[in-house]
């Protein structure tokens, strides 16, 4: 899998969700800009835009955060649980304040194990009715991405429990979490090292309003923070948003190896450094419109445009749409626009 692709699986358990709180799947797929054989799980790949695009919407037809899965996530959880956390200084007060906060938001039980060795995190999945245990996937991964986003560092699993059976997709675990669990648990606990708890946490403001914005992308990529080639360069090119760009040699010597070999293992992860630098202005630009706190002249400065009308073209060739059609608000795109 590439970084902006997902197997069909995905929206068809998504879909499959929406119908059991009586919602039209087929609406869904077409409101979702996904394909009739998006459901079917042979229908191929379907990208990680569209993906989101169908847990938008899933998000507002149920007015929940875990799609009705259980018991009530009103709207705007997640982004108040993050805000209460991105000033505490390292991962332990982050765990801390990340279980804290669900008990007074509802989400599922964080509950927090510290040993001798490793950090054990189980999230209590037991009250929802997730028989597809995409609900169960779904806070597994974002628990791991946000504190690996936190630090700034890949948390490397030394440990993965799951309390369902092994699916026919099983392999799909290592590639998302970097390890392959162990099925029919007792619990769904993820563990790594103890020593983690120290690591202090890295991200700003501007920064979480950033992620926030690029919801629920997060939720979908496909490794674990910091865990490909692909993700370090893209942490190295984060640096190019607030000065010069680093060029391919550049990069290449900072991860030490030769630019053509760094070429060589991103082509076999299906991406570039010019792609992977177009991803990047373009979640950053489609943040900041969703914000609206500059214009697209201001934008288009900040992002090393010449002139706004270069980042207009470039900004229609990434997404489809004008800049204008990102409007503040719910971080939604909309028609319209110029």
């Amino acid at each position: 899998m590439s970084r902006s692709a997902l197997p069909g699986d995905v929206a068809r358990r998504l879909v499959a969700i929406g119908e059991r709180q009586g919602l039209d799947g087929a609406s869904l797929l077409r409101r979702a800009g996904l394909p009739a054989n998006a459901a079917d799980p042979y229908g191929g790949a379907v990208t990680v835009s569209q993906v989101s695009e169908l847990t938008q919407e899933l998000w507002l037809l149920t007015g929940d955060e875990l799609f009705g899965l259980g018991p009530p996530v009103r709207l705007g959880a997640f982004q108040l649980m993050m805000r209460s956390v991105i000033h505490v200084p390292d991962l332990r007060a982050a765990l801390r304040r990340l279980a804290e906060a669900g008990e007074v938001l509802g989400t599922p039980r964080l509950r927090v194990t510290v040993g001798d060795a490793l950090v054990e995190v189980e999230i209590d999945v037991s009250a929802l009715d997730d028989p597809d245990h995409l609900g169960g996937e779904l806070l597994a991964t974002l628990i791991h991405r946000v504190l690996g986003w936190l630090a700034g560092r890949r948390i490397v699993l030394r440990e993965l429990r799951l309390p369902w059976p092994s699916p026919a997709s099983a392999a799909d675990y290592e590639v998302v979490f970097g390890r392959h669990p162990e099925f029919d648990a007792a619990g769904l606990v993820l563990a790594f090292d103890r020593a983690l708890l120290t690591a202090p946490l890295v991200r700003d403001e501007r920064q979480l309003a950033d992620y926030l914005a690029d919801q629920p992308n997060v939720w979908f990529v496909t490794r674990d923070y910091g865990s490909s080639t692909a993700d370090q360069v893209r942490s190295i090119l984060e640096r190019g948003l607030s000065g010069d760009w680093p060029v391919p040699d550049e990069i290449a010597a900072r991860l030490s190896v030769s630019t053509q070999h760094l070429r060589r293992l991103l082509r076999a992860e299906q991406t570039s450094i010019g792609q992977l630098k177009e991803d990047l202005l373009r979640e950053v630009a489609v943040a900041s419109l969703t914000r609206g706190e500059e214009s697209v002249e201001e934008l288009a400065r900040r992002l090393g445009f010449s002139e706004a009308s270069a980042f207009r073209r470039a900004f229609r060739r990434w997404t489809g749409r004008p800049p204008g059609a990102y409007r503040p608000g719910d971080g939604r795109p909309r028609a319209g626009g110029r």
